[in-house]
């Protein structure tokens, strides 16, 4: 018998996701995963008006302007795409750079994630560990090949590792590619690894476009000095996250979830609270006389 508290369960079988959402004892629905699974579990719970909060993917902009402090906007790209080795729904996987300081920056990304330790993701020292599992080692390894494929430049790694720290484990070089048009897959698609697509842009109008022209929507990063673009930015780019000068900041205050295809409701903050809620009027009448009872009132 499962208690009224809230439970955290994670079946591994699709046949286990349909009894856990079809079941008369559950009231609400919070996921974490892919947006494919996402989706069936929203049509499945939309047929008994089950309340859902979804966490799903992302394919977060990372966009860095001229004016930005480009020292901190290089650790903030290589922390985006590279912390976790990639393996996050937040991970800044598509890097916008202003086409003015486009290879000088790009050459500085590559310079700090080629200092990347790899190994043992149990030593404190490694930086870049494995692939989670053999699938998603293949699932990485055969988007390195459709960016290749699509006219894409590896500037940086673009195969799986060989160093002796690795082993035969299910490790990826920590990979930049540039030459990617944000029409490639490699741009659109989730890979869920080390893998950064290096996109340019113009000017902030292009940037915005480029940045929206996915069908994702958790996060985004902007790197500028001027505050007023700032703003402008993070009120134009669509998804629930957008850091300033930083990247992956979190807080247990502050509401995290996205937009479009990354989701709905939101985890954190007063508003997850809002989430476990029904919202009850209970009108009490101490003594006043009825009225016409032909009117409303």
């Amino acid at each position: 018998m499962l208690s009224r508290k809230p439970r955290k369960l994670e079946p591994t079988r699709r046949a286990n996701k349909v009894l856990l959402v079809d079941h008369p004892l559950v009231k609400k629905v919070s996921f974490t995963g892919s947006d494919l699974t996402g989706r069936r579990i929203n049509e499945q719970a939309a047929r008994s008006f089950k309340h859902v909060s979804l966490e799903l993917g992302g394919k977060s902009p990372n966009i860095v302007f001229d004016d930005a402090d480009l020292d901190s906007a290089v650790n903030g790209v290589v922390s985006g795409i590279f912390a976790a080795t990639g393996q996050t729904c937040i991970a800044g996987s598509r890097l916008l750079v202003q086409r003015s300081i486009h290879d000088s920056f790009v050459d500085k990304v590559v310079d700090l994630a080629r200092t990347a330790r790899m190994g043992d993701p149990l030593d404190p020292h490694t930086q870049v560990g494995p692939i989670t599992t053999r699938p998603q080692f293949a699932k990485v390894l055969e988007y390195l090949d459709v960016a290749k494929h699509d006219g894409a430049r590896a500037v940086l790694g673009g195969s799986a590792a060989q160093r002796p720290e690795c082993g035969n484990g299910w490790f990826v070089e920590p990979t930049i590619f540039t030459g990617v048009d944000n029409s490639h897959r490699l741009a659109q698609e989730e890979v869920f690894g080390p893998v950064l697509a290096v996109i340019p842009f113009d000017d902030e109008h292009d940037a915005v476009r480029i940045a929206n022209d996915v069908r994702f929507g958790l996060g985004a990063g902007v790197w500028t000095s001027d505050i007023a673009r700032a703003f402008r930015m993070a009120e134009a780019i669509q998804s629930g996250t957008v850091w300033v000068n930083t990247y992956r900041a979190v807080s247990f205050m502050a509401p995290f979830g996205g937009v479009k295809d990354s989701g709905l409701g939101r985890e954190n903050g007063i508003g997850a609270l809002d989430e476990y809620l029904h919202t009850k009027s209970v009108w009490i009448n101490t003594g006043a006389p009825s009225g016409n009872p032909f009117v409303m009132r």
